[in-house]
């Protein structure tokens, strides 16, 4: 469901690159913007991991100046049967996480010291094989590929903004004003989409690989409270890397259509749902009757699912 979900949302952006190229120019404009996305996503393409990690002067670790937390990635990676991703670290108080690479051979895995700082081992196992499966998933090169037809998006309207003239082939004139307007923001809408949807599958994906979904779901409360509290110098300069990370860069706005990331309690209680799923029941093992579902109303509190909605 989510594969079909980001591949309508893909679509959804593709045209409306389009369009806003015919808005802009006609026919000729609509074929300019074809010819730039394609220039634009080939270069992203083979250069998106690099300029991330620069963006974030991440230093590349390894076995022997970082043995625990590169141990504990490559037994993730031999577990999940991939290819085993370069390990950065990210000199940063504000805690979080990303993946970044165009495919599971050239990947790359990146936490804050924050996070090292404020995570027990589970909890970062939980993390790090979250990112490994937006690897898996090839997320990154597809967030890659929608960050890059945003931006051309809003390069076009600026261009078309500016320099706009006059084209037989070209829609009414007011017309073309609204599309330059409005679509960078429709652009955004739907590049936030892609984002929320790729983030329930990780999230899940990761679960399963490390066996762990409380972990995680502990993680994701504590690394979405820090990341409120703690400034993001790279999100402040450049807003379009809060896509990037396991938790809203940003103070969250909830599951809306400006957020970048599902709310963190949703979030949660999904996960905390899979662990029931993921753990059998003993009378089932001694083939007696499954235990009856617990109503809603008598289940008690956790320290993540304050309000019982598990």
């Amino acid at each position: 469901m989510n594969g079909l979900k980001t591949t309508m949302l893909l679509a959804a952006m593709t045209a409306l690159f389009m369009g806003l190229g015919y808005a802009i120019g006609g026919s000729g404009g609509a074929l300019i913007a074809l010819v730039v996305a394609a220039g634009m996503n080939l270069f992203t393409f083979w250069n998106a991991d690099k300029i991330v990690l620069k963006m974030h002067d991440a230093r590349e670790v390894n076995a022997q100046n970082c043995p625990e937390f590169v141990g504990l990635v490559q037994d993730l990676a031999r577990r999940g049967g991939m290819p085993m991703p370069k390990v950065y670290i990210i000199d940063s108080p504000h805690p979080n996480a990303f993946a970044t690479g165009r495919n599971p051979e050239n990947a790359a895995v990146a936490a804050t010291t924050g996070l090292l700082a404020i995570l027990n081992r589970d909890e970062i196992e939980g993390v790090m094989a979250h990112e490994l499966a937006h690897v898996r998933n090839r997320d990154t090169l597809i967030m890659t590929m929608t960050a890059t037809i945003a931006g051309a998006i809003s390069m076009i309207a600026n261009f078309g903004l500016f320099f706009g003239g006059s084209n037989e082939d070209r829609p009414n004139m007011l017309i073309a004003l609204a599309a330059m307007i409005m679509a960078p923001f429709a652009a955004m809408i739907v590049q936030m989409a892609i984002s929320r949807t790729r983030e329930y599958g990780a999230d899940r994906g990761g679960a399963e690989l490390s066996g762990k979904p409380h972990a995680l779901a502990s993680a994701l409360a504590k690394l979405a409270n820090g990341a409120a509290h703690i400034p993001n110098p790279v999100v402040e300069r450049n807003p379009a890397a809060a896509q990037l990370y396991i938790v809203p860069a940003l103070s969250g706005r909830g599951d809306s259509w400006f957020s970048t990331h599902p709310d963190t309690a949703n979030r949660i209680a999904a996960l905390n749902a899979m662990a029931v799923e993921m753990q059998p029941d003993p009378r089932r093992r001694m083939g007696m009757a499954p235990s009856p579902a617990v109503p809603v109303s008598r289940r008690r509190a956790s320290a993540l699912d304050p309000n019982g909605r598990r």
